[in-house]
């Protein structure tokens, strides 16, 4: 791959620490197209889906698998993501795209996301190796503690994966190991502007404060996963299919597209929010 990469630093910081912040990912140019394309989709909108806070805010997310031939898709698949993505993971394997999620958090309504890790989801899909799994967060605009921005505990992706119950209708990591992870280690807030980029191991403990502020909180977050890491509950196939990659200036050049065809979650097909067996005692705590 000849993309823009990463140096030695930012790899070893990113295993250290779970995480790694790279500014001005995607320009202002970039960021806007992609931010007007987000607001003013109305099937992204009609695909949203609402899930509840421990305070009933809602916090509502778009999520689909297969990154296509328009805006969001030029980002998913562009040189420069692939490439980091690659080094990160590691493993010499073919990066495939498990799903991304278009994040919105709204002005004074939009919800917190309780503590979790992303593979104490993922783990219902039976995935076989958390290392080969991770998230870019894309921020479509600013990111900050007024607004709610992701807080992660900083090394906390080594404690290995963490049982999880349900917090509201999201599904929360086991609270008393999260409070010793918090007494060991460093809360960080990850404040990010738009265009920045977050990427971060399956997991690392990570929450966001509901949004209290005047200002929208939106954000792309694409997963990744190496194509030697075999999911043996999952029913889509783009986790398993690697990544056509385009080349970087392709987003510029986008022409709208239709999602029409996109293959959105429905909040009923998720198995991380199916209420079964020590689940439901969680939930009804």
């Amino acid at each position: 791959m000849t993309a823009i990469s990463l140096n030695n630093n930012q790899l070893e910081t990113y295993h250290r620490d779970g995480y790694l912040v790279v500014k001005n990912l995607f320009s202002q140019e970039e960021i806007d197209k992609l931010y007007s394309s987000a607001v003013g989709n109305s099937i992204m909108q009609n695909n949203a889906m609402d899930l509840n806070d421990q305070t009933g805010k809602k916090t509502k997310l778009t999520l689909w698998f297969t990154p296509g031939d328009d805006v969001f898709g030029y980002l998913i698949r562009s040189e420069r993501m692939i490439n980091q993505v690659w080094q990160l993971l590691g493993n010499d394997s073919a990066v495939c795209h498990f799903h991304t999620k278009l994040m919105q958090k709204e002005p004074k309504i939009g919800g917190a996301w309780e503590w979790h890790q992303d593979y104490g989801y993922w783990y219902k899909n039976q995935f076989i190796f958390p290392d080969q799994l991770m998230s870019v967060m894309v921020a479509l605009t600013d990111a900050n503690k007024e607004n709610g921005c992701l807080q992660v505990i900083k090394g906390s992706h080594k404690m290995g994966r963490l049982n999880h119950g349900f917090a509201g209708e999201q599904v929360g990591a086991d609270m008393e190991m999260v409070d010793h992870a918090l007494k060991t280690m460093d809360l960080i807030y990850c404040e990010l502007e738009a265009g920045d980029a977050l990427f971060f191991h399956s997991n690392l403990i990570h929450r966001s404060e509901a949004n209290l502020s005047d200002q929208p909180r939106w954000s792309l977050i694409s997963c990744y996963n190496s194509q030697s890491n075999i999911a043996y509950s999952e029913t889509s196939n783009s986790w398993k299919v690697p990544v056509s990659t385009v080349p970087d200036h392709a987003l510029l050049e986008w022409d709208a597209v239709s999602f029409e065809n996109a293959d959105f979650l429905k909040k009923e097909n998720d198995p991380a929010l199916k209420t079964t067996g020590w689940e439901n005692e969680v939930k009804t705590r």
